[in-house]
Parts: structure tokens; C-alpha cells; sequence
């Protein structure tokens, strides 16, 4: 097995480096190639991430922590809701949930309790571009974990019995969050400010949709997508990378995947601008409920987008915590709202921003229009100085604080491997968040202001000014 420090890619900006262990590692077409391993980031302290592609394209990615007693793991795979076929709507959720519903090796009851009798968890999510099947163990638990998640991953058999009563438990689901006004109103956003994109799509289906798959449906879904080039593999905690490696090609080949068969790792997505058609204006849900919950904004940034750090530091002074300008404004100075916040999403070809608050039918106006004056403020005066030292302060200690955990730095390895194909280490996103300006803020704050055409609000029956 070849290992390598890979260097940056030829015509990287050289601002992607920094000093001493604070290195971004690019993928060239070489670390693409099968049976090469690379050192993607290593520092003083012993933490050490590597990279190998198997020769038949799945990636193995491992972080290892120095002290970590516990690993965990996550199988991913390219594969989301924005990829199903017309009458598909809600099958990649569906087969998460089937995975778990046995193998031609182990039954559903006996994949829980191998787990369950060690102390471990299991679970899994489904997004709008991949899906992840994870566990946690202990260190010494990992060959188990390994080989149950590939059992799952390469041969779940989509029992007709199982199939139809896990049919009911997701019409359930999904009739579960439609009644979580908060859940569905984000859902309903989603939908309005992506129109136009796969991504608009909801990730669990219609029930419409549900009722009516099929069970051979699912399969090719199935068959034709989890296959070894779509197969990302991270591990994150007390670890050997080359007993990780050895692991995932012993389980691939007991469930008959030739790991040494010729292949090459799978292509990321197209990441060309999406054509968006948001539907612009007020869109009203009534609900039965005390309490209406508005959402508030538009099209945001695509994952790869440099101006995502800008992104991050806009959302932590505009609606990041307790000292932001809307939780300041509109629960501490008006008393209009208990909770309100901003956020960001962000996909290969597309994105979304926006601002929630939880109000009073009455009041759904002042609020909105206080959310826009706080965005638009940001948009004319930027920040000063002691706001942006604040806000870099509680970036860097959030942002360290999250990855304290080895599922978090697991994820973040997925995440970086099917986003972007670029890992930055924690050292470097700080520099990053730290070289924002307040002119970086204020020009995007301008563009996210003439974009927020979209509100969401579900509640009581209110009458509303349109936007």
C-alpha cells in the first residue's frame, strides 16, 4: 500500500495554506486513484486523518484521537432525496429504514442487538444528498461495528412483509412531523425557496407517494446505487487507519464485493448553479395551535462557496445566540417572541438563508419586519469591531466544542468527502472565520437582503400584509 503526504493540487490559490499544522489537503487525480493512502493531516498531538481508495472505489477515511477509548463509524453513500425518480418521492428514506430490517445474515432483532449487547448505538439519516448509517462503540467493539454496517449496507433483502409494515410506520412519520408546526413550516420553506430544484423536494415523501411504491421499486433503487464506488467509509476515534482498511475490504468481501475488483471512486456532483424559481411573496399555513412561527428569506450559498465563512460569522451576530441583533431586538428589547434565530443550509448547486421567530398571531407582522430591519442593518453598516472580535470568540470556542466528540469529527470527515472533496482542519477554519471582514459581512448581508422574498408562516388565522 503506497502512503503519501498528497500536496495541494496544481493552480490552488497558496492562501490555502498556513503555517505549521493548520494544512488544507485538496484531492488530486492522483489520491483518486485506487490502492493509494494518504496522510490528509497529521499534528503534534498524534491526531492523524488518512485517506485510502480501494481499488474498487469505496474510500476509507479515519481520524485517529490520541486518549479515545470509543470509535465511530458511518457508511455513506451519494445518494438523497433529490435523487428519485419521478413516483419515488420518499424511497431513499424508505430503504434507510428497511436496512435495519435484516440481511440474508442477520434478521432485524439480531443487527439491534449487536449493539445493544455491547453497549453501542446505531442509527441512521437520510439527507438530500447522501444518506449515512452510523454507529459508536467501544474501540475494541470496531470489527463489529464494521461488519454489521456492511452486512446492512451490501445485503439488506427488503423483505415484502417488512416492507409493507414499514410502509405504515413512515406514513406515521410523516404524519408526526406535518404536526409539529415548527418542523412543517421549515419543510414549507424549503420547498418555496428551492422551486424549481430536486432539493425542494421533502426528504420522507408524500404518503401519497409512500402508498403507492412498490417493493421492486425500492430494490432497483437500491441495487443500482449502493454499490462500491458510492461507498464512503469514516471512522473517528481510537483507531489503526490500516486495521480500519483491512475491516471494510474483509467485510465487502464476505458479502461478495470483490474489494481488489478494478474501479474508481464515484464523481461528485455537478456543482453548476441550480436554476432556482422561488415562489416569492407570503405563503400561509393555518393550524390549530397558540403560537404562529414565521420564516423569513431567500436563496443562500452552494457548499463550495468561498463566502461560506463569511456565511457563518453573518449567522452568529445576526441570529446566533443569546447576544445576537434578533434574539437582542425582538426578545429582549420588544418582548415579541421566546425563541428567534437565523440559519444556513447549503447543498452542491444551491443553498438557502433565513430567519425564524415563534409569536403571537398578531404580531406576525412586527416581527417579520423587525427580522428585515436587523438584516438590512447588517446589510448598510457591517460590523464594528468589538462585534466582530465577539463573534470570532464564540465561533472558535462553538467550533472546537463540537468536534470534542468522535461522532461529530466522523460526520465532519463524511462531510467534507461528498461535499467538497477538500478537508480543512479545524486550525485552518479558524483562520478562515478569524479573515473575515466586516466588508465580507456587509456585502453579503446586501445580497441575502435582496434575496429574502420568501415567508413562511403556520399558525393561527392572522390577517397578513404580503410581501
Amino acid at each position: 500500500m503506497t502512503v503519501v503526504h498528497l500536496p495541494l493540487r496544481a493552480g490552488d490559490p497558496a492562501e490555502h495554506v498556513s503555517s505549521g499544522a493548520a494544512r488544507l489537503r485538496a484531492y488530486s487525480a492522483t489520491a483518486q486513484a485506487p490502492g493509494f493512502t494518504h496522510v490528509v493531516h497529521d499534528d503534534a498531538e498524534g491526531a492523524v486523518i488518512m485517506r485510502t481508495v480501494l481499488p474498487c472505489g469505496t474510500r476509507v477515511l479515519t481520524e485517529k484521537m490520541p486518549g479515545q477509548r470509543s470509535v465511530s463509524v458511518g457508511f455513506w453513500v451519494s445518494l438523497g432525496s433529490r435523487d428519485e425518480a419521478p413516483g419515488m418521492l420518499g424511497s431513499t428514506h424508505f430503504l434507510e429504514h428497511l436496512l435495519f430490517k435484516g440481511t440474508s445474515r442477520r434478521s432485524s432483532l439480531e443487527i439491534a442487538e449487536a449493539f445493544d449487547r455491547v453497549g453501542g448505538e446505531s442509527n441512521a439519516f437520510t439527507a438530500h444528498e447522501h444518506t449515512c448509517y452510523h454507529a459508536r462503540v467501544l474501540s475494541e467493539q470496531l470489527p463489529m461495528a464494521v461488519d454489521v454496517l456492511a452486512d446492512m449496507f451490501t445485503g439488506a433483502v427488503l423483505d415484502p412483509e417488512e416492507f409493507d409494515r414499514e410502509r405504515g410506520v413512515i406514513l406515521e412519520e410523516i404524519a408526526m412531523d406535518r404536526d409539529d408546526p415548527t418542523d412543517f413550516a421549515f419543510e414549507q420553506f424549503n420547498a418555496e425557496v428551492l422551486h424549481g430544484s430536486a432539493l425542494a423536494r421533502p426528504i420522507a415523501g408524500t404518503p401519497e407517494e409512500i402508498r403507492s411504491v412498490t417493493r421492486d421499486a425500492v430494490w432497483q433503487h437500491y441495487r443500482g446505487s449502493y454499490r462500491p464506488e458510492n461507498l464512503v467509509v469514516t471512522v473517528a476515534g481510537g483507531l489503526d487507519h490500516d486495521r480500519v482498511v483491512e475491516l471494510v475490504r474483509e467485510s465487502l468481501a464476505r458479502a461478495g464485493w470483490d474489494p481488489d475488483a478494478t474501479g474508481h471512486a464515484g464523481a461528485r456532483r455537478d456543482s453548476s448553479p441550480a436554476q432556482l424559481t422561488p415562489l416569492v411573496g407570503t405563503h400561509t399555513f393555518e393550524r390549530p395551535v397558540e403560537q404562529a412561527h414565521v420564516v423569513l428569506g431567500g436563496a443562500g450559498l452552494q457548499s463550495g462557496d468561498e463566502r461560506r465563512f463569511a456565511m457563518t460569522v453573518l449567522n452568529a451576530a445576526l441570529g446566533g445566540g443569546m447576544s445576537s441583533r434578533l434574539f437582542h431586538t425582538i426578545r429582549e428589547q420588544k418582548g415579541l417572541a421566546y425563541s428567534t434565530f437565523s440559519f444556513s443550509g447549503s447543498y452542491s448547486d444551491a443553498g438557502f438563508f433565513g430567519m425564524y421567530a415563534g409569536c403571537t398571531g398578531e404580531r406576525v407582522d412586527q416581527v417579520s419586519e423587525l427580522m428585515r430591519a436587523e438584516l438590512d442593518r447588517l446589510a448598510q453598516d457591517g460590523m464594528d469591531a468589538a462585534e466582530l472580535a465577539k463573534v470570532e470568540g464564540q465561533l472558535s470556542g462553538a467550533t472546537v466544542l463540537a468536534l470534542e466528540d468522535t461522532g461529530s469529527r466522523m460526520s465532519r470527515l463524511g462531510s467534507a468527502e461528498l461535499k467538497t472533496g477538500i478537508f480543512m482542519d479545524v486550525d485552518e477554519s479558524l483562520r478562515r472565520i478569524r479573515a473575515v471582514t466586516s466588508e465580507d459581512v456587509q456585502t453579503l448581508a446586501a445580497q441575502l437582503s435582496a434575496d429574502a422574498t420568501v415567508r413562511t408562516v403556520v399558525g393561527p388565522h392572522v390577517e397578513q400584509n404580503q410581501e
